[in-house]
């Protein structure tokens, strides 16, 4: 029903979007009369089912067999066309063509089968096998069509062609080389097994349709309340004045909206047409601003409490409780955001930028006196690690933001309500298909066995060395997750990748949020780095210089993960003192790592220095006490140096 929802509200919308030219009046017409044949054909199926329906008798096992033997193929038929239809002839702007109104029919057709047929024709036991029932097979062979192009129409095309990718693979299985090969599936069973709770189904769909939609809807209440605003303005008095504060601002503020927001490329365009502007006025380079800003909305998504959904996710795959998952988070998160942060403050230093005027800024004696704006984020976090579900404490969380906003100008009553149900609704459309379209990708892994298969493979590398095992983990999860939303990448990276890491021995919770890193920052990972391309088109910069940008502003994260391995303190999985110790130290390594990035380290840095803070940051990735004495003196002998040279220049 969850899946079905949002099908009929997305093909009801989707139309809007449409950037093709109107086509002239012949072809119009002929769009037309294709629309009403998809039409004609999807309502005799719906006919069909609901004469099904009506005629069965409360004592029988099946409705009369003629009422469902035209039911598929009419269906099917009916689908095809009205897709066809739509990708010849796109409605214009606003328009709900018949074709659309023929794939909504489809859905209420395909689901609403599904839905009866549970019981009475005991899916349940059969989906999946060899004696599935062909009609299911039809059915779910509509839906798989459905998710994909309604993917197609709000995520774009790189998610769809992985999903179209794995599907090949199910049925080329047996002309597949080495661990990849299978004896593959017939159609009929491998369409009623990807639309059980072992594909669309599963975990993806199933946190889709509680935390994930809840968080969305708690982001539109603070969007309409204007709550959400404050935390931007907060971030602007609280970093505004620094060197290039600008891009201070963007890593406090994407993070705390990020967090809230379910995507890395939503919260660019978001925040960054606000503060993307201002870095460029400041001083820096268009893919400079851009890149600052993907990167720092990336990292909303490994924020706590919220983690941009990926946390409800987690707890659902492993089974860690979700307050254990965001203590986790905390460190982590602290490294990637402080990284990003020295990387900003050494570009400012070494081209000498400025930060906004007294003028420029909103007053911070004013934003004090409206702290309580903060209010509905600390009753989530308070309802949380007070033992409320996450279900109750978002619904509290909704309610204080409506409650809060009545000590503002903004006050919400039923219509801001009404609109912030309708913005969530519409906000909701791109992340449940993305999760339903990762639950086709994780069915396949399934069915065939890759999955385990691939964890063979790192096993067998692991023979030879953790981290050459690691790095190929590292080197899939990213391409998986390249082009996806963050909660689809880390549903498809954790059902391929995870389990093999857990195999070679890692923790569990060690594995999954190593792959949940990389399956975040693949949106700032060129060549498909979606939150960079969404940040160059409000900065007007060239894409690909961008993504490369981000990936270099974001660098850290490419090395913290591996942390986790070396230093689980960084996970809390060991006594506070080490992980106390293993924050200190690895928050000097990345302070290196950034000066190697940016050539800056108290001083210009030359060719030299920049390998020798390259060299300390490494050694502080161990987490081991004498690689981290090894790593401190060279950073202490470096700011020595750095400092001398400073002195010697005044």
């Amino acid at each position: 029903m969850h899946i079905a929802g949002a099908l009929v509200l997305g093909f009801g919308m989707s139309a809007a979007v449409s950037v093709r030219p109107v086509p002239d009046t012949a072809a119009g017409r002929f769009s037309v009369v294709l629309g009403g044949l998809a039409l004609v054909a999807t309502l005799t199926a719906l006919g069909f089912l609901s004469a099904a329906v009506l005629l069965m008798s409360p004592d029988a096992t099946a409705p009369p067999d003629w009422t469902l033997a035209f039911f598929g193929w009419t269906l099917a038929i009916g689908t095809l066309v009205a897709l066809v239809t739509g990708w010849l002839y796109p409605a214009r702007r606003g328009q709900l063509p018949l074709s659309n109104i023929a794939l909504i029919v489809a859905t209420l057709s395909s689901c609403g089968f599904i839905l009866f047929s549970l019981d009475t024709l005991s899916l349940r036991l059969r989906a999946g096998t060899p004696f599935a029932d062909p009609n299911n097979g039809w059915a779910a062979f509509v839906i798989v069509l459905l998710i994909a192009e309604l993917t197609r129409r709000v995520a774009g095309m790189a998610l769809v062609v992985i999903a179209l990718v794995f599907i090949a693979y199910a049925f080329a299985g047996p002309w597949m080389p080495g661990f990849l090969e299978h004896k593959g599936y017939d159609a009929n069973r491998f369409f009623t097994y990807v639309f059980t709770d072992n594909g669309v189904l599963g975990p993806t769909t199933a946190v889709s349709s509680t935390y994930i939609i809840l968080f969305i809807v708690f982001a539109a209440f603070l969007q309409s309340s204007k709550v959400g605003d404050y935390f931007v303005n907060f971030a602007f008095a609280a970093a505004g004045r620094a060197r290039g504060g600008p891009a201070k601002v963007s890593v406090l503020a994407s993070g705390l909206m990020g967090m809230i927001n379910g995507t890395s490329a939503g919260n660019v365009v978001s925040t960054g047409s606000l503060t993307i502007p201002l870095m460029k006025k400041v001083g820096y380079q268009p893919k400079s601003a851009a890149a600052i800003e993907a990167a720092a909305s990336t990292g909303g998504q490994i924020m706590p409490p919220i983690m941009g959904a990926g946390a409800f996710i987690m707890a659902e795959i492993t089974g860690i409780p979700y307050t254990e998952l965001v203590v986790a988070a905390l460190i982590p998160a602290i490294l990637y955001f402080a990284s990003i942060y020295f990387m900003v403050d050494f570009e400012a230093s070494r081209t000498g930028m400025r930060g906004l005027r007294s003028d420029e800024l909103p007053k911070m004696s004013e934003l004090i006196r409206q702290v309580y704006l903060f209010l509905p984020i600390v009753i989530l976090i308070g309802a949380l690690f007070s033992g409320y579900s996450v279900i109750r404490a978002g619904t509290l969380a909704i309610a204080s933001a409506a409650v809060v906003s009545w000590l503002t100008p903004y006050r919400m009553g039923p219509k801001q309500v009404y609109e912030a149900l309708g913005n969530g609704g519409r906000m909701s459309l791109q992340i449940i298909i993305v999760c339903a379209c990762a639950g086709l990708i994780v069915g396949v892994i399934s069915l065939t066995g890759v999955g385990a298969r691939f964890s063979n493979l790192l096993f067998d590398l692991a023979q030879q060395s953790t981290l050459l095992a690691l790095v190929f983990a590292m080197m899939i999860a990213v391409i998986l997750g390249m082009g996806m939303p963050t909660t689809a990448a880390y549903a498809v990276a954790a059902s391929v990748v995870a389990p093999g890491l857990i195999e070679i021995g890692i923790k569990p919770l060690v594995a999954h949020f190593f792959v949940f890193y990389f399956a975040v920052v693949s949106a700032i990972t060129p060549p498909v780095a979606l939150a960079a391309y969404a940040g160059a088109a409000i900065a007007g910069s060239e894409p690909m210089r961008t993504s490369i940008t981000s990936f270099k502003v974001g660098l850290a994260a490419f090395i913290v993960p591996f942390m986790f391995y070396y230093s689980p303190g960084l996970l809390m999985e060991a006594p506070w003192y080490v992980s106390l110790r293993n924050l200190v130290t690895a928050l000097v390594g990345v302070y290196m790592l950034a000066g190697a990035v940016q050539g800056w380290f108290i001083g210009s840095a030359g060719p030299f220095m920049r390998v020798l803070l390259l060299v300390g940051a490494v050694f502080m990735i161990s987490g081991d006490w004498r690689t981290d004495l090894l790593g401190i003196a060279i950073a202490g002998s470096l700011i020595l140096i750095g400092w001398k040279a400073g002195k010697q220049t005044a």
